[in-house]
């Protein structure tokens, strides 16, 4: 690779790497061709990309874009999850495939400035999503209002049948 070339590639590593939500580094070691691109198809549909880098180009990359903390995760064989939407969903990918072939190794990842462990993206995966959170939240919300729009309605059903007693014991007292 020439020189320009390589500055290209740093340049292009190190805008994906300053404007992802979350990176994930993994050592990929023991995949497979057929398990990348089932991984690459996964990551696609969560809005995510795989990529295999060369450590060199990925620490000068890393450096320029002010991410210096992941430069120590930098060695091996290396592959890049990034994001620019939600990073919940691809972990969940990532640690869904790990679970099924035990690859790729995830050595790190970087989600909200905090640079996370391997068992950090693992309990971040076992989160609801988005959706489940807010389905939640309303559920929450709505469980005491349907309690006092029940209590609302009892209302007025306990006064019409007080009414129709003593409507009944008047007729009663009369004849």
């Amino acid at each position: 690779m020439i020189r320009e070339e390589k500055r290209k590639m740093v340049d292009q590593l190190a805008e994906i790497i300053s404007t992802a939500k979350g990176i994930y580094l993994t050592d990929f070691t023991g995949l497979d061709v057929a398990s990348i691109t089932e991984l690459r198809r996964r990551l696609k549909e969560a809005s995510a990309s795989y990529r295999v880098v060369k450590n060199t180009l990925a620490r000068l990359a890393v450096e320029k874009a002010g991410r210096v903390e992941l430069k120590e995760f930098l060695d091996g064989p290396t592959g890049i999850v990034h994001t620019r939407s939600d990073p919940l969903a691809p972990a969940k990918c990532l640690v869904e495939l790990v679970k099924r072939n035990q690859r790729p190794k995830i050595k790190s990842g970087f989600v909200e400035g905090q640079i996370l462990k391997p068992i950090d993206v693992m309990s971040l995966a076992a989160l609801p999503s988005k959706e489940e959170l807010l389905g939640q939240v309303v559920c929450g919300m709505a469980a005491p209002l349907t309690s006092l729009l029940a209590v609302l309605q009892e209302l007025p059903r306990r006064l019409v049948g007080t009414l129709d007693a003593l409507e009944k014991r008047q007729g009663d007292e009369q004849a």
